[in-house]
């Protein structure tokens, strides 16, 4: 089906950049510089300055990004993380496979960690947090860390919804132990292929994870000090994320007028709730426009049939994939939004009358003039 207004314009958004991007895939290929080469190396030290931290390294998706930095600070069996059910699951299958134990905690109305469920689920086994920076807004960290601090745990940012994302002036993935980021095409900051990043201020962890994400290799010396994974960064997708990099702090701004541009259209019709959330210490870069209301499947349906793309994440509770074995909660917040969530189309190649058209779309689906 051809969307009148799609989730997301891939050939679009290369055509945008098809000269510079052509150009530098081009270079790549003529050199042979295929594998862990200069490209990478100058996205990771670009990417690192961007977010604020010494160290970035590049990795093959946002998943190994958590595994990893979990596996270099420790964590292993019979440990427990506590993290959000209301996220995608890679973050919780992450702390499965260091053979951990996902705690699951609710999340408030702007979608992140509750900040009051966290120490009631705090044991003498919790060894770290994992904040999910859901939807390019970063979750309360002064609070967070300060509890973190408390109990002597580490925190580990999913931060792969949230880069160029601010909390009181300091970058998403700056705060913790590491920073975990996705470069899956469709994200923020997405590549032609997955891809993901990890950022540290640790020396020892960014260490661990440098020779872990090439089968436990020293690439100087040859020796292997783990057995590691195969899950590093492709150099090509380096050098085509290295280019885009330097677009990003546009596309948020952009992001950010397209969100504005909903919220002026969208503020007036009460049965919706918009990611429009107080607090002067947050900088949101809209990775995602999600709405909440109590018709979601229906108002799904009605803009598809009018040519609107969108997307539900997640239409029911992590826990409830009985296959994960996970175990059973009850969570109020994360329930609820599994039935009201809705993505609404947001991206660098929106135009202004696309976003009319789709307000529209909603205003008169509830009955709404404009």
């Amino acid at each position: 089906m051809t969307y009148r207004v799609p989730f997301v314009e891939p050939g679009k958004h290369y055509l945008n950049l098809k000269d510079k991007i052509d150009t530098t895939i081009t270079d790549v290929f003529a050199k042979g510089d295929l594998v862990m080469r200069k490209q990478l190396r100058d996205f990771e030290e670009h990417l690192a300055t961007f977010v604020g931290t010494k160290y970035a390294i590049g990795l093959n998706s946002g998943y190994h990004a958590l595994h990893l930095s979990l596996f270099a600070a420790g964590i292993s069996s019979g440990d427990e993380v506590i993290t959000v059910a209301h996220t995608f699951v890679a973050t919780i299958s992450a702390i499965v496979h260091c053979g951990a134990v996902p705690v699951l905690i609710d999340v408030d109305k702007d979608y992140n960690m509750a900040m009051d469920k966290i120490e009631p689920a705090i044991t003498s086994k919790t060894k770290a947090i994992i904040p999910v920076h859901l939807n390019g807004r970063l979750c309360n960290m002064d609070k967070l860390m300060t509890i973190a601090e408390k109990y002597n745990l580490m925190v580990i940012e999913d931060a792969a919804q949230s880069l160029g994302g601010k909390y009181n002036g300091k970058s998403a993935g700056s705060f913790g132990l590491a920073g975990c980021f996705s470069h899956y095409p469709f994200k923020i900051l997405g590549g032609f292929g997955d891809g993901g990043a990890l950022t540290t201020n640790d020396p020892e962890i960014a260490r661990k994870t440098t020779l872990l994400r090439y089968n436990g290799e020293d690439r100087e010396t040859g020796e292997y000090h783990y057995h590691g994974y195969t899950c590093l960064l492709d150099n090509v997708q380096a050098a085509v994320l290295d280019v885009k990099l330097k677009h990003l702090p546009r596309w948020i701004e952009r992001r950010r007028e397209i969100a504005e541009l909903y919220h002026q259209g969208l503020s007036d019709i009460m049965e919706l709730s918009l990611p429009h959330f107080e607090g002067e210490k947050y900088f949101d870069v809209y990775q995602n426009y999600v709405i909440r209301t109590k018709k979601r499947d229906e108002l799904f349906s009605y803009l598809k049939e009018h040519g609107i793309e969108t997307l539900i994440h997640w239409k029911k509770p992590v826990w409830e994939h009985t296959r994960l074995e996970l175990g059973q909660y009850h969570l109020p917040e994360t329930e609820s939004l599994c039935k009201e969530v809705l993505s609404l189309p947001v991206n660098t190649e929106i135009t202004d009358n696309q976003v009319s058209y789709a307000i529209e779309c909603i205003r008169n689906f509830y009955g709404y003039s404009l």
